[in-house]
This record gives structure tokens, sequence and C-alpha cells, in this order.
């Protein structure tokens, strides 16, 4: 794997400024509660620029890699000056100092969601809205009225397409399913998919819904190790147009794909790296069932109404980051996916931003727009992180808190160095973990 210099800069610029909007969270929640801050510096190292508001020293430093608020007085020898001074942020009241700590996730689920904002206004997005469906399909038939919303997979709750997405895939195709809707009215009801069951060759494909680009072909997305009985006629990143012929967007394709038997290999026409190619690929035969059909509206920010739509789609993505997050941890325990898949480390996130940056193919624009959806992401991601009970955290500020609220008193040094000792474990181990879990995949894709 090759990781250009510009990716590593965007990696470090990003998080940089990601880390940056949380430590000011935290600056402007004691600005709002008059609680007193010496020192704001923006990212790390020497200064580059410096000046003093209000008694407040603010900086911006020359390496991107962070910031940080200083709430207390430094000495000369560099220890922290204790101080009676009620305005210290030490000295304020347990729910004051609950709302600072807190104040630093809050920004970054903020910044998240402006961020999907902006992507999805430029990029469009999917809407829960249930859309017309194709005939021969499960859904085909149904009684329901386009544009109701999707709230329920199998009694499993959505908020946004990626909730979406992940329970349509997690289905068995073979087995019913059953959607829920709200109507306009904000009536639920339930549609029962039942699938037809039939067996015909396999793909081995999966693919980008629709043929929205130049080749007018399938994108493929990923592709099954056991097509062409193990050794796969196609790859990640090929465009598939026709097989034996038959348009892959046409009606007559899925008539003719769903009724072949076992026999002569298939005769897959495809684009790789902008040339055509024609190729045979032998039939594997597999059990499968007919199409869902359950297809969303897809909407471009066009006016104030739609803007909305993506608005309220954006609030809900931390929902929608927790929920998806919580599913997967539990594939891991059902042995549906692999631990290492579920951590990323600096290499990881590197790695999928060198994807984007030096991808040749990809417009600037659409590189840009990645980037923030990207960017997007790991912004919610911080915010869930920085609640973690480690040192250096804020999830280990907000517990002590919550716990002296509770007690009614402050804890004692021996129990707070306790939880710090367990803190610094479990933080050591995450950062094993994560890095291992990068090399991994590295070997894995490699």
């Amino acid at each position: 794997m090759s990781i250009s210099i510009w990716s590593i800069l965007v990696v470090i610029l990003m998080l940089g400024l990601l880390v940056t909007i949380h430590e000011l969270g935290h600056f402007w929640a004691a600005c709002l509660l008059r609680i007193k801050a010496y020192e704001v510096s923006i990212f790390v190292g020497p200064k580059l620029v410096s000046w003093n508001r209000k008694g407040v020293d603010y900086s911006i430093r020359c390496l991107p890699f962070g910031a940080y608020v200083r709430f207390t007085e430094i000495a000369e020898d560099g220890t922290p000056v204790q101080s009676d001074d009620p305005a210290e942020l030490i000295n304020q009241p347990r729910w004051k100092r609950l709302l600072v700590a807190l104040a630093g996730p809050f920004m970054n689920m903020v910044l998240g969601i402006i961020l999907f904002v902006i992507f999805f206004s430029v990029a469009g997005f999917y809407s829960l809205e249930i859309g017309t469906t194709y005939k021969d399909t499960q859904l085909y038939g149904q009684e329901y009225e386009v544009g109701d919303k999707i709230v329920a997979i199998n009694g499993h709750p959505v908020y946004t397409y990626l909730d979406f997405f992940y329970e349509m895939n997690d289905a068995k195709p073979t087995q019913d399913m059953t959607i829920t809707l709200r109507d306009d009215d904000g009536d639920k009801y339930d549609l029962t998919l039942v699938p037809e069951i039939y067996t015909r060759p396999m793909l081995g494909i999966t693919h980008w819904e629709g043929t929205d680009n130049e080749y007018n072909g399938w994108e493929i997305i990923e592709v099954n190790e056991l097509q062409n009985n193990g050794d796969p006629v196609l790859k990640p990143g090929d465009y598939l147009t026709e097989v034996d012929g038959y348009h892959v967007d046409s009606e007559e394709f899925f008539e003719y794909f769903n009724n072949l038997g076992e026999g002569e290999p298939m005769l897959l026409t495809y684009y790789r790296d902008g040339e055509i190619h024609e190729d045979e690929c032998s039939k594997t035969m597999i059990t499968g069932a007919n199409d869902r059909g359950v297809r969303i509206t897809r909407y471009e920010v066009d006016s104030p109404s739609v803007f909305l739509k993506a608005l309220g789609y954006s609030a809900k993505m931390p929902l929608t980051i927790v929920n998806v997050s919580i599913k997967s941890i539990g594939d891991v325990f059902d042995g549906e996916e692999e631990v290492y898949n579920m951590v990323s480390g600096p290499v990881g996130v590197t790695s999928v931003v060198s994807e984007v940056v030096d991808d040749k193919e990809e417009e600037t624009e659409d590189k840009v727009t990645s980037i923030i959806m990207l960017a997007a992401v790991i912004s919610i991601g911080l915010m869930f992180t920085n609640m973690l009970p480690i040192p250096g955290l804020d999830g280990v500020q907000v517990i002590l808190i919550v716990v002296e609220m509770i007690l009614g008193r402050k804890l004692s040094e021996k129990s707070e160095n306790m939880i710090n000792i367990v803190g610094f474990f479990i933080l050591v181990g995450l950062v094993i973990f994560a890095f291992a879990s990068d090399i991994i995949r590295i070997i894995k894709g490699g």
C-alpha cells in the first residue's frame, strides 16, 4: 500500500481542525458560564502568532496536531498554581464543570452535523421515503403510498439511509421481511415481503445501485471469491454492462438471468480502466430469492424544503452512527465480522483518505465532498471516543463529576488515581489494538 504525502497532510490537517473545534467547545462553554481561562492555543508547537485579550493568552502554533485550553495558572517551574479564585474551573459548582466537560464532545457532534449538511447539499442524499418498485419484486403489488417513510425493518428502528442499508444487507434474502412505514398522517403500518426462492447462476458481485456513470453499467464494489469457480473474472472498480448481450439495467436482463440454468458459461461485458472487455464466466448455481424491490428516494438539494430534509437527516446521523456501530460490534460476537475491522488507528484513517486523495480518476470536487463526508463521520466518532472513561479524555472528568454529584463530595485522591490507572491501561490496549487492526487490514488487503 502506497500512501502519498498529500494524504498524510490531509489527515493531519483534518484531525487537527476537529480537535481544535473540540477544545474551542470547552472554551466557549467556559465563557458563557463566566469561568476563567488562562490560555487558548490553536494547534501545538512553536508559536506563529499570539495576542492577549481580556486576560486570556491566545496563540496559533505551527503544528496542526491538536489544540488545548488551559484553565489553571502555571508557575515558572511548570506546576499548576493552587488557587481559591472562585472564577477558576476547579472551584466552580459541579454542574458548571460538567457542562464544560461535555461541551467539547457536543461541539464535535454539532460539527459532524454541519459537515453532513454541507455534504448532502453538494452531493445529494437518500431519504427514507419509499419509492416505486419493479415488477416481480417482493414489494410489487403491496398496498403502500410512494413517499411514506420507512421507520423500521424487522422491528429494528432506522433513522437514516445508513441504518436502512445496514438492515437490508443484514437480513437473510430467503426469509420474510417486515417493513414498518409511517404515512403523512403519522399512522404506522407493516408490509411483509415474502421471497420467491429460486436457483440460478451466481454473478457474485456487490455493486452500487443504478447505472449513473459514463459506462452505463454497474460499478462493482466487491467480488465473491467463488465467482468463476474460484477464479473471478470481475474485480472491484469494474463496470459490468451486459450479461450474454442483455444490458444489466433492462427489464429483459432480470427476466433472462433469473431463468438461466446450468450449462454454457455466461459472457460478461465490462469496462476496466476505461477499456471494454468480454470474458466467459462459468455458472456457479446458487439458491436465492427475488429482489425485495425496496427503493428509497434520493434528493438533490435545490429548494428550501429539500434543504430542511437534508438538515433533518443530518441531525439524525449521530444516532445512526451509534446504532450501526453497536450492531456491528454485535456482528463481531456473532462471528459475522472480523474484530480487526471494528477499529481504525491513524494508519487506517490515512489509508481511507489516501483512497480518495490519490484516486487519479476522481474529480477534485468529488474528492473534496468525500473528505467532507469522512470528516463528518470522524467528528461524530470523536464525540463518542471522548466520552470513554480514559485519562486525557472528557469521559473521565464526566464520570468523576457525576460520582461527586451522587456522593455529594469529592472522590478521594486514591480513588481518582485508581480510575486513572485503569483508564490508562485501557487506553494503551486500545492504541495497540488500533495499530494491530490497521496492520492486519493492510496484510489482508495486500
